[in-house]
């Protein structure tokens, strides 16, 4: 699924090449990434999903060459499922190395291997921070921290589902991001009470009480105008609609890394293999970015080329833009061309 689904994106970008005046052409190429760090996290739980969505994207977008590493399962080794994700993935190399250091041997080779130009994939917040020291020295596709669900409930809803679906996340890390909004103060309270109830026997309680505890929030919003504007203000990496009339939220919503619309769906759909992508955009950054997918790992560059008449007639107006910002030196590139084809008019 993960592969079909990122194949199909792959289709809608296409190369474009436009004459835009008499003479001049523009047009950009997408370039893959020549290789790509893939980072499996796999510390707390061997999240072996993962392989699919870091390495299935960066293969169909054209990358040549990804080197994919996870750390050992609690001091035991590899853990067989993760190996045999990454390799069915198209992993070109695999690392059974975790955290910072795993980063570390992607961005600088440590003559081990050569240094990547991307690192990707999801990690703690320990993994974050050594992403975001180290972008610039290679690229990054986004800061997926700690994970995140909001839902976006109204009396409609069941709360059996809902309260079910936020543990679903908590159990992930005690700093785990758990938000619910609701349009009644009746239905909260059900909620919250359904969710007490299913914590005393939740296997993973020990964890998903922390997160609640520490990160829950319950918002109880007067109309589906202010659910919306609460929930694009929060930005969540997942977010999940429980509501009568789901396209009115899907036309209005627009801060979110994946959207999960009405109860037949969950973020744990998401996560595993319905074929959307897990690695998503946390702490507000779905503000200004998307989850990786295809395009993360494709660079859009652009090129220009002209006929002599065209060159000289945009060459008069940038020795003039040129002159006015007291860039002499780029005007007389310019100049110099303006001079050589003025007997091609």
């Amino acid at each position: 699924n993960v592969r079909r689904f990122a194949e199909a994106q792959r289709t809608t970008l296409q190369d474009l090449e436009i004459e835009l005046n008499p003479g001049t052409i523009l047009g950009h190429k997408h370039i893959p990434i020549k290789s790509v760090g893939s980072y499996i996290p796999g510390g707390r739980y061997p999240m072996f999903g993962s392989a699919q969505m870091s390495i299935i994207p960066a293969k169909v977008a054209g990358v040549k060459n990804v080197a994919a590493f996870t750390p050992p399962v609690k001091g035991e080794g590899y853990y067989p499922a993760t190996i045999n994700a990454m390799k069915k993935a198209g992993a070109d190399r695999i690392f059974i190395l975790g955290g910072v250091q795993a980063l570390a041997l992607m961005a600088f080779g440590m003559g081990v291997m050569e240094p990547v130009d991307m690192i990707c994939g999801a990690g703690n917040k320990y993994v974050v921070e050594a992403k975001r020291q180290l972008f610039g020295r290679c690229g990054i596709d986004l800061l997926a921290g700690p994970t995140e669900i909001m839902i976006i409930a109204d009396d409609t809803a069941d709360p059996q589902l809902v309260a079910c679906d936020l543990l679903g996340q908590a159990e992930h890390d005690p700093n785990s991001g758990i938000a619910l909004i609701t349009l009644s103060t009746d239905f909260a309270l059900k909620t919250q009470k359904e969710l007490e109830k299913q914590l005393e026997t939740l296997p993973t309680r020990e964890i998903a009480q922390v997160s609640w505890q520490n990160n829950g929030r319950i918002y109880v919003a007067d109309s589906p105008e202010e659910a919306i504007a609460l929930s694009d203000d929060y930005a969540p990496e997942h977010l999940e609609v429980h509501a009568h009339d789901l396209d009115y939220y899907l036309e209005r919503l627009q801060n979110y890394g994946s959207l999960f619309l009405g109860e037949e769906t969950t973020v744990a759909y998401g996560d595993k293999c319905i074929g959307t992508n897990h690695i998503l955009p946390t702490g507000r950054s779905a503000r200004f970015t998307g989850g990786v997918w295809v395009g993360k790992f494709l660079k859009t560059v652009t090129y220009q080329r002209m006929t002599k008449e065209a060159s000289r007639k945009i060459g008069e107006v940038t020795e003039r833009q040129c002159m006015i910002e007291r860039m002499e030196a780029h005007a007389l590139t310019a100049a110099i061309r303006v001079e050589r084809y003025s007997d091609h008019k």
